[in-house]
């Protein structure tokens, strides 16, 4: 079989055997493809240091069913300054643990690479804001078909305005005030913020006050767990970092964790 050429970012990498790597890899022209990197903890020509986490990448590969063949790997970006600040890695192995735990193998999804391309770009160019986290998860949901309805109550099927009452259900679902009599309130200027972010392409666009980010997290998280059969490892991490004081988390050594699995 012949190789392909194909833009990537790396998910995860783990050693195999005496000198070679697994790695997942997200392409733009295949979706998310499990290769092995034949000699790539001894050949610095072929792939020299670019199979790290969250990398982008120009990748050869001749894809197969099961495990694909990684031929050499160009480095498009590695994201120096995200791999400087603990906050940033942290964000960044989010963002591709969810990729890789949401997307099917060999399955194309140009939007969704395009976000998560982005989504790293503003990281390495920006501050590290828990709002372009939000704007990337409710996209991110978007885009593989979990859009958040946020008009209509999960439970009876009643349409809501924009200043109806709103609560928070299992799994992220939005209840009604009839529906829902227990659970975190979802304010007015919550809703018009997470539609907002699914009306514009831009990180950085949406601002979300405390209270507003809040609400926001709480059902972003939960409509993200609802699809997951065990437990994001990079969330339990990112929230670490998150309660840290601020110096003491950016001075801590950046450590960007490996595949286990």
């Amino acid at each position: 079989m012949e190789a392909s050429r194909s833009e990537a970012i790396v998910l995860g990498a783990m050693d195999y055997r005496e000198s070679d790597r697994i790695v997942t890899l997200f392409t733009l022209q295949h979706g998310k493809v499990r290769g092995v990197a034949k000699g790539a903890k001894r050949s610095m020509r072929r792939f020299g240091g670019a199979l790290e986490p969250f990398a982008r990448l120009g990748v050869e590969l001749v894809v197969r069913e099961g495990l694909s063949s990684l031929r050499g790997a160009d480095i498009v970006s590695l994201y120096p300054r995200i791999r400087a600040d603990l906050l940033k890695i942290a964000l960044a192995g989010y963002a591709v643990e969810i990729s890789d735990r949401f997307l099917p193998d060999g399955a194309p999804s140009p939007r969704l690479f395009r976000l998560l391309a982005a989504y790293l770009e503003h990281l390495e160019q920006g501050e590290a804001r828990a709002a372009d986290r939000r704007f990337f998860e409710a996209n991110f949901l978007n885009i593989l078909g979990y859009r958040l309805a946020l008009d209509r109550c999960a439970a009876c099927g009643e349409e809501l305005s924009p200043e109806a009452a709103r609560r928070i259900g299992t799994g992220g679902a939005v209840l009604c005030g009839a529906c829902g009599r227990v659970g975190t309130p979802v304010g007015p200027g919550t809703v018009r913020l997470l539609t907002l972010c699914l009306g514009t392409g831009r990180f950085g666009a949406v601002t979300f006050p405390p209270a507003a980010l809040r609400e926001a997290g709480e059902l972003l998280d939960g409509a993200i767990s609802a699809h997951l059969a065990r437990p994001l490892n990079s969330l339990a991490f990112l929230r670490q970092i998150e309660t840290e004081p601020l110096d003491a988390a950016r001075t801590r050594r950046p450590v960007v964790q490996e595949e286990t699995n």
